[in-house]
Order: structure tokens, then sequence, then C-alpha cells
């Protein structure tokens, strides 16, 4: 039996979250009948959590960590308590060439020494980095700093990179050169089943209504409410474009000093046509938006494959991305490109409005086809259960 220990999502059944919903679904579309996972889970994650040490979910062992809360060294606290915890049971079991799999790079000033543990029990070290976390404008300088040295440490130490995207992959490949560092590409997966609910749920008709929307009205933005996905360029740009439209924008903005600061320099408060919903829960709901909506707007700039990305080429007409390598590396020629460039944007809007229906037909279709080569869960899945067997 293959024991993958996994280490760094906050654990499974997941809520919400990128990685939270891989292991999720690795484990619940587990194809290969000669693999155990073990997962770590915060204490706070779930109620399964919460009353339980370890519990069985999806067939994998999930085990549960207490973290206390001490800011931004929180995560970094629960990786190393999670895989402390790891490498103890891997030797308890006495498990044969046991595979330890680590999400983010968090604690690369500290892995040193348990890689050497890993090793001692003939296990391996793989590390998924995910996107470049330094990067992220919502972490203050000496974090960012701290991120880098990890990152690096973490891919030093590593028997195995596995990058979300060939360009997180060419990038770990040159910046780390000196390390010689193993890595693959497997991407990220997503759900291809439309939405189960149509235009006559009441579900769908109270949302469309009380949020004043029409079905293939709007251009639809769905995002964490961060400056990094470029939110403010995405407003202020909509707001200059001809569109007779509406931008629906789903996120949680409650106590968010983020929104306040848009608000002051945008103004959008004073065109009718943005609107911010809150935040939508309900899958099969949101997935309906999704396929309704004229087209999506993405600013996401600092990750790799990004969850919100595939769901949108899977399931909207048109997609209009910010130009980076992220993103031409997954969408190709099947979307719209913009970059931060004043009037950019709005540009790009304006000529989406002027799609004809064979136009959008087209680019839906060629956003699809590149989904189902390369992006179903079912694909990634036999990829991982390959590496880990």
């Amino acid at each position: 039996m293959q024991h993958v220990y996994i280490i760094g999502s906050k654990g499974v059944p997941a809520r919400y979250g990128g990685y939270e919903t891989f292991v999720e679904k690795l484990t619940a579309g587990q194809q290969s009948s000669g693999i155990k996972y073990h997962v770590a889970s915060r204490r706070d994650n779930t109620e399964l959590s919460q009353g339980n040490d370890i519990f069985e979910y999806n067939g994998a062992e999930v085990f549960s960590i207490n973290v206390p809360n001490i800011g931004p060294a929180q995560a970094i606290a629960y990786d190393i308590k999670s895989l402390k915890w790891a490498i103890q049971n891997a030797k308890e079991i006495k498990a044969e060439a046991p595979i330890f799999y680590i999400l983010a790079a968090r604690i690369g000033p500290f892995i040193g020494k348990y890689v050497k543990q890993i090793h001692e029990l003939n296990g391996t070290y793989y590390i998924n980095p995910d996107g470049h976390e330094w990067k992220r404008a919502k972490w203050p300088l000496p974090v960012r700093k701290y991120w880098k040295i990890s990152e690096r440490g973490m891919i030093k130490h590593a028997d195995l990179v596995v990058c979300d995207n060939r360009k997180i992959e060419e990038y770990i490949q040159d910046e780390y050169s000196a390390f010689k560092p193993d890595t693959t590409f497997i991407a990220y997966g997503t759900d291809t089943t439309p939405s189960s609910l149509n235009r006559n749920d009441s579900t769908v008709e109270n949302w469309f209504r009380e949020k004043n929307i029409q079905e293939n009205n709007y251009y639809l933005i769905v995002g964490r409410f961060v400056p990094e996905n470029n939110y403010e360029t995405m407003i202020r740009e909509f707001m200059n474009s001809d569109s007779k439209k509406d931008l629906v924008i789903i996120t949680n903005v409650e106590k968010n000093k983020f929104y306040q600061k848009l608000l002051q320099s945008t103004g959008f408060d004073r065109d009718k046509r943005i609107k911010f919903v809150g935040t939508v829960y309900d899958q099969p709901l949101l997935r309906y938006i999704r396929e309704n909506a004229f087209a999506y707007i993405h600013g996401h700039e600092v990750g790799g494959t990004n969850p919100s990305l595939l769901e949108s080429l899977s399931s909207t007409q048109l997609n209009l991305l910010v130009d980076v390598g992220f993103n031409r590396d997954v969408a190709h020629d099947a979307a719209i490109y913009w970059t931060k460039e004043n009037g950019h944007l709005a540009k790009a809007i304006d000529k989406a409005d002027q799609y004809t229906k064979e136009q959008l037909f087209n680019n839906e279709n060629m956003a699809k086809q590149i989904i189902a080569n390369e992006y179903t869960w079912q694909k990634i899945i036999a990829k991982y259960e390959m590496v880990f067997e």
C-alpha cells in the first residue's frame, strides 16, 4: 500500500479554497486501490474536525491539528505540526516508502531537518509551490520576503516539485537551476457538469429578481476581493466602456478597507451598471450564474492555474483575461486578452459587445474543448496517481 500524506490544505470536507477543493476531488475520485491518503485538517475547518482527532472521509484518513491563532505565522505552525504528526504516523504504521506531499511553500526555513527524517524512513518529499505568494499585495514587505526565502528552501530540499501551470514549471527551473529541481506539470481540474438548475427554479428566479439582473446581460467577476486581482482596473475600465450591460461582482466585501478605498478612487457607486452582489456559496446557483453571463472578466495575475479561470472557461461563453503567461498557458486563443494599460480593457469590452452569435459560439466551443482535453478532474487524478505509484 502506498501511503500519501497531504499537508497544507485547511482540510476536508472542503468549504472553499483551491487546495481544499483539490484534496476533496483527489480523494473522492480515487481510481487506484493501491493508495491510502492521510490528510491534515485544521481543527477549525469543519464540525468533523472539531469533534474528532481522526476520522475517515472519502476513504482517506483525516487527522485534525490544533493551531494557535498567531496571525500570519498560523499557517507555518499548522504545516509544521501536521508534518510532525505525519512523520510520526508513518513510523508507527511502518509505512513503506511513504510520500509527504506539501501544498504551498510556507515552511522553507524549517524543512531541512524534516526532510532528513523523511529520507531516514525511506520516504520522499513532494512540494506544490502554488503561484507567486511573495508577489501578493495583501502581504506586508517583510512577509513577502519571508515567502520568497521559504519558497527557495522548499524547492532546494524537494524530491519532486509538482507545478500546476507550465509557466510555474519554467520559473522553478530558471530561478532555482542551481538545485537542479526535478519538476512535473500536473494542472488543477474543474467540474464540467452543467448546472442542475434552470431559469424557472425559484432559487434562480429570486436571485436574479433580487439583484435586478437579466440573463445574458451582464459581465461577471468572481473572486477574492484583494488588490492583486485587479479589481480597480476592471471596475474603472468597465465604467469607461460604452456597454449597456451590467458588471456583476460576486465577492465578499464586508468589513473590507479595500472596498472603501476603491469606492473613493473610482466612484463606482455613481454607475448603476456596477453591482456588488455579495457571495454565492450555492454551487449549482453559482454555476448557473456563470453559464448565463454574457462574458467573464478575469484579473488574477499572481497564481498558477487559477480554479475560477478553469470554471469560467468550462461554463461562460466568452472570457476577457488579464494578459499574463499563466492565463495564456491555459486559455490559448479561446479568450480576449487585456493589459492594465489605460483604456485597454474598456476597448476589449466594447469589442466583446459587438461579437456575433457565431463568434460567441465558436469561442465557447474552443474553451470547452481545452477544458475537456486537459483539465477534467478525471485526467488530473489519473496523473497524480501515476506520480504517487
